[in-house]
């Protein structure tokens, strides 16, 4: 009886190892899975070291991005600009008003009436900005919207001192009024339409009693 040889492979390829995608992770897997057989110290110092620079290149690709957005930024804001100018000409608004409280101001009525400055603002043709535009002369008194927003501002202050801080409500202050109050962010207020009247019964409105004499 003959014996059939039986050829063993002493040193056996490793099997295909599978694996799925999953960023660089899948690189570190594959890495350790093929070198860290029993082989030798040697095959071992190469796969921690080609673990070492993976993770190396990793490191250097994630800082480069974190660098690439500046720590702290916010987004900017609204109405961002230079520090303004000291205000003049101020005939309603209280003259020890700073130019960054007019500005922010005058923003906050833009947004109540939905329009611009250039709307109570004239422009001045000796005064071009680096748009190529002429400047606004806030000081300029030619236009006459900015005569009726003066008279509309002291007519607010007097509905807020005369008559909305003498309202008790229940303790609690009273909620002033403003130019949005009214124009809803509109230049022209547009006209208050009430809302047509459901169906329901209303009782039998007797007449009072007569006062007695």
């Amino acid at each position: 009886m003959r014996l059939r040889r039986t050829k063993f492979n002493r040193n056996p390829r490793p099997s295909n190892v599978g694996f799925r995608r999953k960023g660089s992770i899948c690189y570190f897997q594959l890495v350790l899975r093929l070198h860290l057989k029993p082989r030798g110290i040697y095959r071992s110092k190469i796969a921690s070291a080609c673990f070492a620079a993976a993770l190396a290149v990793v490191f250097a690709f994630t800082s480069n991005l974190s660098a690439q957005q500046p720590a702290g930024s916010q987004p900017a804001h609204e109405h961002a600009h230079g520090p303004a100018p000291a205000p003049t000409n101020l005939q309603v608004l209280p003259k020890t008003m700073t130019g960054d409280e007019v500005h922010e101001l005058m923003h906050k009525w833009e947004a109540d009436l939905g329009t611009e400055c250039s709307s109570c603002h004239s422009a001045d043709p000796k005064n071009i900005g680096p748009n190529g535009r002429p400047r606004l002369n806030f000081a300029d008194d030619s236009k006459p919207e900015k005569a009726t927003a003066r008279l509309m501002v002291r007519m607010v202050e007097e509905i807020n001192a005369q008559y909305i801080g003498k309202i008790d409500d229940h303790g609690q202050p009273p909620q002033p009024v403003s130019c949005g109050t009214c124009h809803r962010g509109h230049l022209d207020p547009p006209a208050f339409v009430a809302p047509p009247d459901h169906d329901h019964d209303h009782p039998e409105h007797e007449a009072p009693p007569p006062t007695p004499k």
